[in-house]
């Protein structure tokens, strides 16, 4: 990393970023865009990715037709979730409001005040918190 600090982020060679799976591509990069307001920096039916805006970091989503949504809250026996996005929001209510809009669901089980735990459009449990 050392040598890359202070570069063009689009010079530099220490990007990193988390790849979501998804049986379709453009519905979850869609929803992430609009989500978070990054716009969709190159996309296809096999993949996409999301420009964050700063620094070296991405959101990519990569079709797997074989994809199975995990199961919230966890059961044994279910497909598990390997990982969640947190997203830091000063109105929580209302950006919980707008996500189920653009297409997240909102699970029954809360299991913190000043937290929703949802889920895309493909079924990845997500939190926005303040």
């Amino acid at each position: 990393m050392g040598e890359d600090v202070g570069k063009d982020r689009w010079e530099r060679m220490d990007w990193w970023g988390v790849v979501l799976d998804a049986p379709d591509v453009g519905v979850l990069a869609r929803f992430y865009s609009e989500l978070r307001g990054w716009p969709i920096w190159k996309q296809d039916e096999n993949d996409a990715a999301l420009d964050l805006g700063e620094g070296v970091a991405y959101l990519s989503i990569q079709r797997n037709p074989d994809y199975v949504r995990p199961v919230w809250p966890a059961e044994k026996g279910s497909q598990q979730m390997m990982l969640h996005l947190d997203f830091q929001v000063t109105d929580l209510a209302g950006e919980t409001a707008r996500a189920v809009a653009l297409g997240a669901e909102l699970p029954e089980f809360q299991p913190q005040e000043d937290v929703r735990v949802l889920l895309d459009p493909a079924g990845h449990p997500f939190c926005l918190y303040t």
